[in-house]
């Protein structure tokens, strides 16, 4: 029962007020919850009915591209960031989204307000599509857009927001630039999986990722930072790395505390001795490392350059970002 929203026209229907939204009348409810509606191609369907194609290519070859995007407090943040993120990986793969940017954010909004939800993890996708058994995306018509809205507290990696963790340096070495662009967020993550597989195996909450080169890279889905001697050091963006978004918004907010911050490669001698080890994501946002492979970092607790970063950082989180609701 998917709930028109007819604009591939896809955004027309979509934004179209008069729609009921009454959806608990209409019986959308599983375990005595409301359940949450999922966009797909321009219609919103509850969870337990949003289904694609077993012949979509985002199943059958991971080809297609995706967003982890945050709401807080009824704003979310860097939305034009993620949006032109989304877009640049699409066009080096060679997807052409049918919707603008704009477009596009508005049917992400629409889909928070349908959902009633103010602080969201949200996950935009856009797969090559539906096409037929083979790798020649030729066979595939158009694009499958969806777009999942999940409650934070629904979402596995926002629990361990702020928390201090353990982890291992991964036999797994990330793909290099030469056979996948890192900075596509493709959906294949495989060569993620098998690294947060090692980490599960030993015991511990997450995988930092060497590159080809044998210089730190990343972890499974989050990059990573030391501190040195008041120094904040993180991998450069040639280095196989994901350009994370709120990587970029905590190097902007260390400069803001003129804390000292050097984009370079980081080994592994220096990953074990430094004073400090965090990790950033959308969905984690900043988390400190307090063991890796059995080593104590620093004191073997949150350090201060991490303790003044978070406390910047939860106030631009909470505070910017593009409405979701009229103000």
């Amino acid at each position: 029962m998917g709930i028109s929203c007819s604009m591939h026209p896809s955004i027309e229907a979509i934004l179209n007020k008069q729609v009921i939204c009454n959806f608990e009348i209409m019986g959308i409810c599983m375990n005595d919850k409301m359940e949450l509606l999922i966009y797909i191609n321009g219609e919103l369907y509850p969870e337990s009915e949003a289904k694609i194609s077993v012949f979509d290519h985002g199943l059958l070859y991971g080809d297609g591209v995706f967003e982890g995007i945050r709401a807080y407090n009824g704003r979310i943040f860097k939305l034009d960031e993620h949006i032109n993120r989304l877009y640049e990986s699409a066009k080096t793969v060679g997807i052409e989204i049918p919707l603008s940017k704009e477009e596009f954010k508005k049917a992400i909004i629409e889909v928070l307000k349908r959902n009633n939800l103010r602080n969201a993890y949200i996950r935009p996708i856009v797969t090559r599509g539906v096409g037929r058994l083979g790798l020649d995306p030729r066979h595939c018509q158009k694009p499958t857009i969806i777009i999942i809205p999940q409650k934070l507290e629904e979402y596995p990696l926002t629990k361990a927001t702020g928390k201090a963790i353990r982890a291992i340096v991964s036999s797994i070495r990330r793909t290099p630039p030469f056979c996948l662009p890192p900075m596509v967020k493709s959906l294949n993550y495989l060569n993620n999986v098998l690294a947060k597989l090692e980490a599960i195996n030993a015991g511990v909450d997450e995988a930092i990722m060497l590159d080809w080169m044998g210089y730190v890279c990343e972890g499974t889905g989050d990059n990573v930072f030391i501190v040195k001697n008041g120094v904040l050091i993180t991998p450069p963006t040639y280095a196989s790395i994901l350009p994370g978004i709120t990587r970029q918004t905590i190097i902007e907010i260390a400069k803001r505390l003129k804390i000292e911050v050097v984009e370079r490669n980081i080994t592994i001698h220096e990953l074990y001795n430094a004073d400090e080890v965090f990790l950033t994501a959308t969905g984690i946002e900043i988390v400190p490392v307090i063991e890796i492979d059995g080593r104590k970092i620093g004191k073997g607790e949150p350090g201060p350059i991490f303790m003044k970063i978070k406390e910047e950082f939860d106030k631009e989180v909470r505070s910017t970002g593009t409405p979701i609701y009229d103000v």
